[in-house]
């Protein structure tokens, strides 16, 4: 039995009359029993015929009177007809049957087909098999359902269509309490998946999503009138094909009053000629987030590639080297690149390197032991001699946000090799070491004024330290604030950066060679070798 009362018939009666199907009927008769949306629809029809039959047949109906009785049961009175035969009642039961599966082939109004055509064993294999295909690696997943735009607007009208009717009778109909086509779609589909995929869990909430996608021919020319109403709404952009989107068309339905949609649209909708088309089906996993450091050798690799207008200038670069082997072992669509700052291409990173962090974008593999993690490690540091990495292990998109704090506070640590233009002595240098806290003011230099606003930033150098080669060439070490520019500290950057080396030695400075040493930063957590 279905879980109707006496207050849903005017609204089944309505709804029938319309052309719902017998899955929206029940949705907006606001059943919750997900089991009722799982029966045969003919069925459910069947009984939601004889539920509006028999309510309306308890309401003709009158007690007979003392009188008919008598005449009933007087004599001479005529007998009752006999009952039609069995064959003739067998005829009348495939009838009714036939004339059942009729209406309910005929396309919904309202859920264009979705909750008719799509929802069964065969849909839910063909689900079942684009996963697999795509060999994921999951426990549960969330099955996701995006529907055509004009779904919303056949909606808006049906509803209005029983509100009217339920209104006249002192009833109330709130348009929230309407079981959602997604959600009606789920209850019917989430156990045929899981059945089909060996009894995975089909959950709410899932790291793995499948999402299926309807479309339908009309959908624009459904949702027209509504461009006439708010025009606001409806704005080209680049990546949509059709200015119709759901959102869009969500928002113009609340700025549309009752009145002025049922001058525009009819009510109830008109039956369409032809059903929603199952478009896509489509797998994806959240990302994973793998960090740890590198060390750079090289004095001619960029951090990431460098292309100018168009045109590539290095082969390789710090992030591909990493992102390649990984890409390979998550089986993953792609990556975004993030580290604790970057160097210059001509820079070496050493010590224990730069953390770096990486989002793994749709992992088809996304489980990891530590024994894995450190063979992937392995890998990445033979693939090349240029670069090398440590700590290598999967984080939580909470934790990528360590590498980023205090990101003004922190300190590196660097090397240079120092040339002077005049000739110098050790004792002419040996003052440096005792230059503490130095505060710099350093315009925008202009080597990166084409991607960095132009501002004057305050630094600090912590301390420096010094070791004498020859009359025109010294080594200096570096404790400073991160973001410091260290080129332009020493050769002065046309006094864009006060003070300067060339300033502290009445010289002019240039630096032949830089290294970073460290980078204090204590994330992610070190992994014993």
């Amino acid at each position: 039995m279905l879980p109707l009362t006496q207050k849903d018939q005017p609204i089944v009666q309505k709804l029938l009359s319309a052309g719902c199907c017998s899955r929206c009927i029940l949705r907006f008769c606001c059943v919750r029993v997900q089991s009722a949306y799982r029966r045969p629809p003919q069925e459910t029809l069947k009984e939601l015929r004889t539920f509006v039959s028999n309510t309306e047949n308890s309401q003709d109906s009158t007690e007979p009177t003392e009188e008919n009785n008598k005449s009933h049961n007087a004599p001479g009175s005529e007998a009752p007809e006999e009952p039609p035969s069995k064959r003739t009642k067998l005829e009348s039961e495939d009838e009714a049957a036939a004339e059942l599966k009729d209406e309910e082939s005929n396309v919904c109004v309202v859920c264009l087909g979705i909750l008719q055509e799509f929802c069964g064993p065969a849909q839910a294999a063909k689900i079942a098999e684009t996963v697999k295909a795509q060999n994921y690696q999951f426990d549960t997943l969330v099955l996701s359902v995006s529907l055509p735009a004009q779904l919303c607007v056949r909606e808006n009208s049906c509803w209005l269509h029983v509100k009217e009717e339920i209104g006249q009778k002192g009833l109330t109909l709130d348009k929230d309490d309407v079981i959602q086509v997604k959600e009606a779609f789920k209850w019917i589909m989430q156990g045929l998946v899981a059945k089909e995929l060996g009894g995975v869990s089909v959950v709410t909430k899932s790291a793995f999503e499948v999402g299926v996608e309807f479309t339908h021919e009309a959908t624009d020319s459904d949702c027209h009138f509504l461009a006439s109403v708010c025009p606001d709404c409806f704005k080209p952009t680049k990546n949509k094909q059709s200015v119709f989107t759901r959102m869009a068309v969500i928002k113009a339905l609340e700025k549309t009053s009752d009145g002025r949609f049922l001058k525009l649209y009819p009510c109830p909708p008109v039956q369409p000629s032809s059903s929603c088309s199952l478009q896509d089906i489509q797998c994806l996993h959240t990302s994973v987030f793998v960090a740890g450091r590198y060390n750079k050798f090289c004095r001619s690799l960029p951090q990431t590639p460098w292309v100018i207008d168009g045109e590539r200038r290095m082969e390789s670069s710090v992030e591909e080297l990493i992102a390649a082997p990984i890409l390979s072992a998550f089986r993953a669509n792609g990556f975004n690149f993030s580290s604790s700052g970057r160097e210059d291409v001509d820079v070496r990173t050493l010590g224990n390197g730069r953390p770096f962090a990486m989002e793994i974008l749709n992992p088809h593999k996304s489980r990891f032991n530590r024994a894995e993690m450190k063979q992937l490690q392995e890998t990445i540091n033979k693939s090349s001699d240029k670069i090398r990495v440590r700590d290598l292990q999967v984080v939580s998109r909470e934790a990528m946000s360590r590498m980023k704090e205090g990101e003004e506070e922190k300190t590196k640590s660097y090397t240079a090799l120092i040339w002077t233009q005049k000739p110098i002595r050790s004792e002419d240098i040996t003052f440096i070491d005792d230059i503490k806290e130095l505060t710099l003011d350093q315009k925008t230099p202009l080597r990166v004024l084409h991607r960095r606003a132009l501002a004057v930033r305050q630094r600090v150098i912590h301390s420096m330290n010094t070791r004498f080669l020859d009359p025109h060439h010294f080594y200096l070490g570096l404790k400073t604030q991160a973001g410091t520019y260290i080129k332009e500290f020493v050769h002065g950057d046309f006094g864009r950066t006060n003070p300067n080396l060339c300033q502290l030695l009445k010289t002019d400075t240039d630096i032949l060679e830089l290294d970073v040493e460290s980078v204090d930063v204590d994330w992610p957590p070190a992994i014993p070798e």
